[in-house]
């Protein structure tokens, strides 16, 4: 139950900084990589780098370390390795894109409603 927690986390952070269209692909059983991707985007630049910034200061203070995280600098896509979560925060432009929930079609939806807020 430990990575649902770090993913709550992860997603509570996203939405904070009015991350749009977040989505939770449960990648159990499907990738290597991690138990969950979550991914969502930003409408620049700087919103993209405070979103992935949220999810890496909050996701410590709960006492998780970021692995990896790549793509800060740019802002286009930023990719933060949880460990058990993997964050994709997109500029809105390369989220349709690289189109990722297509990529992972196979990977169900996980249901992140009860923690976004209303």
């Amino acid at each position: 139950m430990e990575n649902r927690e770090l993913l709550n986390t992860a997603v509570k952070a996203a939405d904070d900084k009015r991350a749009e269209d977040i989505v939770v692909l449960n990648m159990k059983g499907i990738s290597l990589i991690a138990d969950y991707f979550l991914i969502c985007h930003g409408n620049s630049d700087k919103q993209v780098q405070a979103i992935a910034s949220e999810i890496k200061d909050k996701s410590e203070e709960i006492g998780y370390s970021v692995k990896r995280m790549e793509g800060f600098d740019e802002g286009k896509w930023v990719l933060i390795d949880l460990g058990d979560v993997v964050a994709h925060v997109f500029h809105r432009d390369e989220r349709s894109y690289y189109n990722l929930e297509r990529l992972w079609g196979d990977a169900p939806f996980e249901d992140i409603r009860s923690e976004l807020t209303p």
